[in-house]
């Protein structure tokens, strides 16, 4: 078994210098029945795109056949990673680890199912051309939406977007959707200070991202429901919930505030020229 990453060394790729345009990340646990279409799209996509690109699938401890299918697929030109965690620890965890070892300029993660059709991307690097530092996929607009969730998944949804914004102030109406674009200073700083790596880890990051001082863009993507959602409505909806709280808390507690001063030293001890963190935001909780 691979031994965990160590999220808070000052070696981790994400700290060296861009090697690629993109990473687009790729949290994965038992995804071998719908993973080789969410491959072949990607293929599609970056050899008619041209640029230097890279892909990163985390898997996080399936039992099936999807890392296999991984190492099996090739993009030519484009490297394809296999990582894997040390058993099946989240999301959030896979996210973060995938994040950790990326190599691009601009960041990408998204679902494993691409319910976010990856030509969207366009419409995220013009939001980060236009000045943001993280443009996040939202599923705000109703009409582009190609197919919608159970009901009752819309309105518990809503319900949790909701308790978000109340919880942490964060003038955002999707958090969740798993299409999100970071410039690589803005994941240099945000990524090391994530504390949750369950579901509720979408709004850590937005939380971290505007109280560090970057720029949160929310755009408008089409979207699709694809079956075989992970997310279990019960017991992962109220872990979800309580993590929220958590967020909260380790605010009050202070302590993004110390991991915000770690991240902008280790920034400073890196020959990464664009890692520049914007001025440093009245201290909030």
């Amino acid at each position: 078994m691979a031994p965990a990453p160590q999220f808070s060394s000052p070696h981790a790729p994400l700290y060296e210098p861009a090697r690629h345009d993109l990473s687009i990340i790729i949290p994965a646990y038992n995804e071998a029945a719908r993973l080789q279409l969410t491959l072949e799209e990607l293929r599609r996509f970056l050899l008619a795109d041209g640029r230097s690109a890279e892909v990163l699938l985390v898997n996080d401890g399936s039992t099936d056949g999807t890392a296999a299918l991984a190492r099996n697929f090739s993009i030519p030109g484009v490297p394809l990673r296999v990582l894997e965690n040390p058993g099946n620890r989240g999301k959030g965890y896979s996210v973060r680890h995938g994040m950790l070892e990326a190599r691009g300029g601009l960041l990408l993660f998204t679902d494993a199912d691409l319910s976010a059709p990856i030509d969207e991307l366009h419409k995220l690097e013009a939001a980060i051309s236009a000045g943001a530092d993280v443009a996040i996929g939202s599923r705000k607009q109703r009409e582009l939406i190609r197919r919608h969730q159970s009901r009752f998944r819309e309105w518990a949804g809503k319900c949790f977007n909701r308790f978000v914004v109340l919880t942490l102030r964060l003038p955002i109406s999707d958090t969740q959707c798993g299409f999100k674009l970071f410039r690589r200073p803005a994941a240099q700083a945000i990524f090391p200070a994530q504390r949750i790596e369950h579901w509720g880890f979408d709004p850590e990051l937005l939380f971290l991202a505007r109280r560090f001082g970057f720029t949160v863009a929310e755009i408008p993507v089409v979207w699709a429901h694809a079956e075989g959602a992970k997310l279990r409505l019960g017991m992962d909806s109220a872990s979800a919930f309580l993590e929220v709280l958590q967020i909260r808390w380790n605010a009050l507690r202070r302590r993004y505030r110390r991991a915000e001063a770690d991240a902008r030293r280790r920034a400073a001890s890196v020959c990464d020229p664009d890692c520049v963190f914007p001025p440093q935001p009245p201290p909030t909780n």
